[in-house]
């Protein structure tokens, strides 16, 4: 808990008895890898803060291709939050790169803070912005060449590239896996 009394610290001045309210709140999930968090053509149900391990946020093209657009480590709020908040389908998956430990929060949780905990709403505005951000297409640029892509990936996340399968940081980039071993290694 004590990350995510951190992490809530960053985005509002809670007093622990506020904070006691809020992790009451908190469930402790497990994942394993590969398990969804949540799963396109659902209605996202929960808010998770994660503790421990990568998921990827992604989808599939009309073509039935499978396209990362994000990687959500520790310390960061994990949510399809447009989706959850309006209580629509999704039409992409959160998915465990690795096992994980998340805090989640359900709707009724999440939802019932803004009452009892006063500065709730201004510091939850806060955590979805970022989370909002996070979540955001952030690959590179696909007009830059693929060797580049890869460079300021690394650059940007430099210890996912151990911890995600290949496949997953290739679709992030735009590449095949093949294109992507091929520049890893050429630069090393």
């Amino acid at each position: 808990m004590k990350e995510l009394i951190d992490y809530l610290l960053t985005f509002g001045d809670f007093k622990p008895c506020q904070l006691e309210l809020i992790t009451g709140k908190a469930q402790l999930t497990e994942l394993r890898k590969d398990e969804y968090f949540s799963k396109a053509g659902q209605v996202p149900r929960q808010v998770g803060f994660v503790v421990e391990g990568v998921l990827r946020g992604c989808y599939y093209t009309h073509t039935g291709e499978e396209v990362t657009r994000c990687f959500i480590s520790e310390n960061s709020l994990v949510a399809d939050y447009l989706n959850f908040e309006a209580n629509l389908v999704s039409s992409e998956y959160l998915q465990a790169c690795t096992d994980c430990k998340l805090l989640t929060f359900s709707r009724l949780d999440w939802d019932s803070l803004s009452e009892l905990v006063e500065g709730w709403d201004i510091a939850k505005y806060k955590m979805v912005q970022v989370c909002l951000y996070q979540k955001s297409r952030k690959a590179p640029v696909i007009s830059q060449d693929a060797t580049t892509r890869y460079l300021e990936f690394l650059e940007r996340h430099p210890l996912l590239v151990n911890r995600v399968p290949l496949a997953y940081v290739a679709s992030y980039l735009g590449v095949t896996q093949q294109s992507l071993s091929r520049i890893r290694r050429t630069i090393r």
